[in-house]
């Protein structure tokens, strides 16, 4: 379920929307965009602090705590309250829109009276916009583009809020006295990147215990439909929630049957059908005689099939019933297989957290190394200088000297000190070779100039790898997804020239991401490019990010030795190497 910490993050993000759109001080607007990530970052519930203990959590002052106070005493805060008054809803409506700005949106409005996503479209289609200043023939794309955006995400949700909520309604009815079984199903278990609506199965000879148990969960604000194997609700996080309860004899089946796809699952009945079987949620049965003969386990199932159990994660029909059938699945990496993390940020640069505490929890996660990557000085608002940025090296060489002693008969974890350069328009990166020289690995991504024309944009991150620092290609289309689509770049030359030069491409693992998409990995790994799954974390909570990263690099069939950091540190250095002349030995 969404936590506290994230619902006041929503809310401080969307107040400094409105400071935007009301031609509010910048510098404010900024203020209330890092308390917001600072507050949804922040490990303790922020509901159980009072103002002395939210002024702790850093950016966040007096009078930013005292909302966040005033939030949970009022359930609303008044300033926001204000703000949303000023603004028409018509506005507040178009800022959805992705790729279109608030001041834009405000534009609109005022000049030419437009309130809806509707009016935006027929506006941009009659070419009203184009005698507005600052919009032309290339804002008009993006428009349409973001409108496209908009209505193809709908309703759904990121990964990480759907299976914080699908946790918490599997922990709580797996609690319900003659729950056999419990688990999610749907798009959610094969680690789809936005979620419609969540899938919850139970086994149970009884369903009225489980099914009222359902009903009175604390966040359900609406019982849709209740029934004895059946009962759909609705939650204050906007989720609906199915909970089917099937006999505990029939679990396997059910499970394999309401994870889908529904693609996967047509080519299994089929399979089942060759075999005079008939393949339901019920169970396999004879064809003939209608007696079941398995449905227990998924195990079961898919091994009466003739098949091998098809992870969750490949259950799209692209190829996986073939590869079963000939024996050659893949054994998907997981998470269990990353001795590391090679993109993270401290309070140094974007970051929340200290580098100590970043640290000391990529520790607790049981790490064999950890990269600190923060940003270079090109990314202008983080105010990278190269004294700043050797001072952290040298505090970097310091923590690794004191985590890199083996402890308790366990080996320790190695530090490596990076950085995540700018793809400057023209190809090029923040620092000159001498200097990046000196880095453990470097990652660069694109952060600026998104709307460069194909070729521009190809040639930019393909002249990206060729520079012999360059490690890592972060968030390598730059997509968040809902809101900003990916480059328009040749992928196939940029998947061509990583191979060619030894660069990894990132599967960046945070929700709003997911960058590389499963579809492109499946692309790259066929021109025999090496990935890197990391949190790009930003806080301590986001290191956990990791999980929907491996999930996503599954539905791309990765395998641990398609992933650079889930190798023996001796092994990674010699690929961040690069060719380049031996730099700091392992040890």
């Amino acid at each position: 379920m969404t936590r506290s910490n994230d619902e006041v993050g929503a809310l401080f993000s969307e107040y400094a929307d409105l400071i935007s759109i009301t031609g509010g001080d910048a510098f404010r607007a900024r203020v209330y965009e890092k308390a917001a990530r600072a507050i949804a970052g922040h490990h303790a519930d922020v509901a159980k602090l009072d103002v002395k203990g939210l002024q702790e959590i850093p950016g966040v002052g007096a009078s930013i705590a005292e909302k966040v106070v005033e939030y949970f005493r009022e359930g609303s805060v008044s300033a926001v309250e204000e703000l949303r008054a000023r603004i028409p809803a018509g506005v507040r409506r178009l800022t959805a829109v992705p790729t279109l700005g608030p001041k834009k949106a405000l534009v609109l409005y005022e000049e030419l009276g437009i309130a809806s996503v509707e009016e935006l479209t027929d506006a941009v289609h009659a070419e009203r916009l184009r005698d507005l200043k600052g919009f032309g023939p290339k804002t008009e794309e993006n428009i349409l583009h973001g409108i496209a955006l908009l209505q193809s995400s709908g309703d759904r949700v990121l990964l990480d809020a759907a299976t914080g909520l699908a946790e918490d309604v599997v922990a709580a009815l797996s609690r319900v006295r003659g729950c056999r079984d419990c688990a999610y199903a749907g798009s959610l278990r094969r680690f789809r990147e936005t979620v419609g609506d969540i899938d919850v199965l139970a086994a149970a000879t009884d369903s009225a215990p489980l099914m009222r148990a359902f009903t009175e969960l604390p966040y359900v604000t609406e019982v849709v439909a209740h029934g004895p194997t059946k009962t759909s609700v609705r939650t204050n996080r906007g989720l609906a929630v199915d909970l089917r309860v099937v006999p505990p004899d029939s679990w396997g089946a059910a499970l394999q049957y309401f994870t889908g796809s529904k693609a996967h699952n047509i080519r299994t009945r089929e399979l089942a059908l060759h075999q005079g079987l008939k393949l339901s949620e019920y169970g396999l049965f004879d064809a003939e005689s209608g007696e079941k003969t398995v449905s227990r386990t998924e195990e079961d199932v898919y091994a009466r099939l003739g098949l091998p159990w098809i992870p969750p994660p490949l259950r799209e029909d692209r190829g996986e019933i073939e590869a079963g059938l000939r024996g050659e699945l893949p054994d998907l990496v997981r998470e269990t297989d990353i001795r590391g993390d090679l993109h993270t940020h401290t309070d140094l640069t974007d970051g929340l957290a200290p580098l100590e505490e970043m640290v000391a929890a990529a520790a607790e996660r049981g790490y064999a190394y950890y990269a600190v990557t923060d940003h270079a000085p090109n990314l202008y608002m983080q105010r990278m200088t190269d004294d700043r940025m050797l001072a952290q090296r040298e505090r970097v060489r310091e923590l690794d000297g004191a985590y890199g002693r083996r402890r308790g008969g366990r080996a320790g974890m190695r530090l490596l000190h990076g950085t995540e350069l700018n793809i400057d328009p023209d190809g090029e990166v923040d620092w000159p070779a001498e200097f990046l020289a000196g880095f453990d690995l470097c990652v660069a991504s694109v952060h600026s100039h998104f709307n460069q024309d194909r070729d521009a944009l190809t040639r930019r991150i393909v002249r990206a790898c060729e520079n012999p620092h360059v490690n890592i290609i972060g968030h390598p289309t730059t997509r968040l997804i809902g809101r900003r689509p990916g480059v328009d770049a040749d992928l196939d030359a940029v998947f061509e020239a990583c191979a060619r030069t030894g660069t990894a491409l990132e599967v960046n693992a945070h929700p709003d991401r997911l960058d590389l998409r499963d579809e492109d990995i499946l692309r790259a790994r066929r021109h025999g490019v090496k990935f890197a799954v990391d949190s790009d974390a930003h806080a301590v909570l986001h290191l956990a990010h990791l999980r929907y990263g491996i999930g996503t690099a599954q539905r791309g069939w990765l395998t641990k030795d398609d992933v650079i950091n889930t190798w023996p540190e001796a092994r990674l250095r010699r690929f961040l190497r690069k060719g380049r002349a031996k730099g700091r030995p392992a040890s």
